[in-house]
């Protein structure tokens, strides 16, 4: 299980798990009376893994060569999520709507109400605010 809430469902699992249910732990013990208890949760680097996947690949934030693009994949009964992301002094207020149900794909990408047919856009530090749509 990626993710660590899932140890703390039933007061039970929660005195197995041991840890802090909101930081990923290193690893899982699975030997006799210790089985299920969490370990090294605030190990190096877990914590920007949680992070990179919950913001990469589920809600497909993507940034490369400053360029932001989308790729979500959630499931299908997300009717909609919105991120603020600020890059330098820009901040682009990001509303993804998924009002047929879908799992990924973006249909329509639209930068202060114009549709662009590329599904990405070029970051700038302009100190402008950016409203950026999509629809899945």
């Amino acid at each position: 299980m990626i993710n660590p809430i899932e140890h703390s469902r039933t007061k039970e699992a929660a005195n197995k798990y041991k840890v802090e249910p909101y930081v990923v732990a290193a690893d899982i013990y699975g030997e006799s009376n210790l089985a299920g208890r969490g370990g090294w949760t605030w190990y190096t680097g877990s914590s920007s893994w949680f992070y990179k996947a919950g913001v990469e690949y589920i809600l497909g934030i993507k940034i490369k060569n400053n360029t932001l693009s989308f790729e979500p994949c959630v499931p299908k009964d997300w009717k909609e999520f919105s991120v603020r992301y600020r890059f330098g002094r820009s901040i682009y207020n990001i509303k993804v709507k998924n009002p047929n149900g879908k799992n990924s794909g973006v249909t329509e990408f639209k930068v202060n109400g114009e549709i662009l047919e590329e599904k990405s856009i070029k970051l700038v530090d302009d100190g402008k605010i950016f409203e950026i749509e999509v629809k899945m």
